[in-house]
């Protein structure tokens, strides 16, 4: 009877590991190639939401990391949204202020990097389960746009739906 319990326990975590987890945050940050961000390089992320997931709402960011010898207070992106099933994202044009109105970065810095979570959505729902994907296109004047080192997406939990 004693050598059975471990294996029981055993296999009782190892069916819990097989469920997929609840998304209580996502987070990817990828590199801007040669810290100059281009208007064709449009990096994207798949989050995938479960049924249980859409119970909730969601905060929605922008993290951007830059160094500190970048020549504008702000950034503007196209965030491009394709929902489950569907083959065309929907694309909406966005500020992320990177300063304040003094020069005064935003975000927070180690040395002459910053760094900025920048919110784009508060209370979000994801209505269906499956994969939505985002992408994010550089919309400035300048092209390419010097001294952008990483962007990344974060979805974390806000609370559960009324």
């Amino acid at each position: 009877m004693k050598k059975l319990f471990p294996l029981t326990a055993g296999l009782f975590l190892m069916a819990l590991a097989c469920k997929p987890p609840k998304m209580d945050a996502y987070e990817k940050n990828l590199e801007i190639p040669g810290h100059s961000w281009t208007y064709d390089y449009k990096p994207s992320f798949e989050v995938n939401i479960q049924p249980e997931d859409t119970a909730w709402l969601y905060n929605i960011y922008v993290n951007v990391r830059h160094t500190d010898a970048y020549p504008y207070s702000n950034i503007w992106l196209l965030v491009g949204t394709q929902y489950p099933g569907d083959s065309i994202p929907k694309e909406q044009r966005v500020e992320l202020p990177l300063a304040d109105i003094g020069g005064k970065w935003l975000g927070t810095g180690i040395d002459d990097i910053i760094e900025h979570r920048v919110p784009i959505q508060q209370k979000a729902i994801f209505n269906h389960p499956g994969t939505y994907k985002f992408s994010f296109e550089q919309n400035m004047r300048q092209n390419p746009l010097p001294r952008v080192m990483n962007v990344g997406l974060r979805i974390e939990k806000a609370g559960k739906r009324p």
